[in-house]
């Protein structure tokens, strides 16, 4: 496995060692003592989700806050997504900047989103199939998201606005001016 710290200091791109023959392909998807050396901390990780979208969705800008707050590692077993993780730790050097990457079923790549960060993405192919791994248990109570299109944010979401298809939840999610953030 390959550790890729990105831009944003917390912020990893894994990408596995896949050994692939004419039987198929195998990686390790990961391995905590492998993890928590190249992060530079434990992350203990207790619930995996997995959800299934189609052309055009775009999940987030979600976060949880408070004592809720979670890190994530996300990863797509099929289709292709644009990953995006928004630093919202008023403190940081970084605050307000994001990190894209693409995730698909071909490259397996691996993203790591620590505590203190939104995190959302949209959906490039016909169906994606979106796995990730959660450091802390939901809470609806401390759930709160900043909006996709927000422009302090500048995400340049490669489709048109028109086409993305959003929850609710997610279309009357407020600007990073206005969202409650991380210390």
């Amino acid at each position: 496995m390959e550790y890729r710290e990105t831009e944003i200091k917390g912020v990893w791109i894994l990408d596995p060692t896949v050994f692939k023959d004419d039987r198929g392909y195998f990686f390790e998807v990961w391995k905590q003592a492998d993890f928590d050396q190249h992060i530079g901390h434990h992350v203990e990780f207790i619930q995996d989700n997995e959800s299934k979208s189609s052309y055009g969705v775009l999940r987030g800008l979600h976060y949880q806050k408070g004592k809720y707050s979670q890190a994530k590692l996300v990863r797509v077993i099929k289709g292709e997504v644009l990953d995006v993780a928004v630093d919202i730790r008023k403190s940081s050097p970084t605050f307000g900047k994001h990190v894209m990457v693409k995730l698909t079923e071909e490259n397996k790549r691996q993203f790591f989103i620590p505590r203190g960060f939104a995190h959302g993405f949209l959906v490039l192919s016909d169906e994606a199939i979106f796995t990730y791994k959660v450091d802390n248990v939901y809470a609806p109570q401390s759930e709160a998201s900043i909006c996709w299109k927000d422009p302090d944010v500048g995400i340049q979401w490669p489709i048109d606005p028109e086409k993305v298809l959003t929850s609710k939840k997610d279309l009357a999610a407020c600007s990073l001016k206005n969202a409650e953030l991380f210390e």
